[in-house]
């Protein structure tokens, strides 16, 4: 999924974290929500402004940032 037409960062808005366009709810709100084991229905029903479509974005943006991030694993050595 291409996140980008979902997710923008404007230092206007929220301080400049991610946000879902058009909206203030912040990428972060979104993830914290999903990791105490809210539902996307529930999501859309807490942030009406916020689509499924938007969290699915949410989540690959996350997947995305985290594959940039994390340091890759170091290579057994050849012996």
């Amino acid at each position: 999924m291409d996140y980008r037409a979902f997710i923008v960062r404007d230092p206007a808005i929220c301080g400049g974290e991610p946000v879902v366009r058009g909206t203030r709810v912040t990428v972060r709100t979104v993830l914290a929500s999903l990791a105490e084991g809210a539902t996307v229905e529930e999501l859309v029903g807490d942030f009406p402004t916020l689509t499924p479509e938007a969290v699915r974005a949410i989540i690959a943006f996350a997947a995305t940032s985290a594959r940039e991030d994390l340091p890759l694993p170091a290579m057994p050595a050849a012996g």
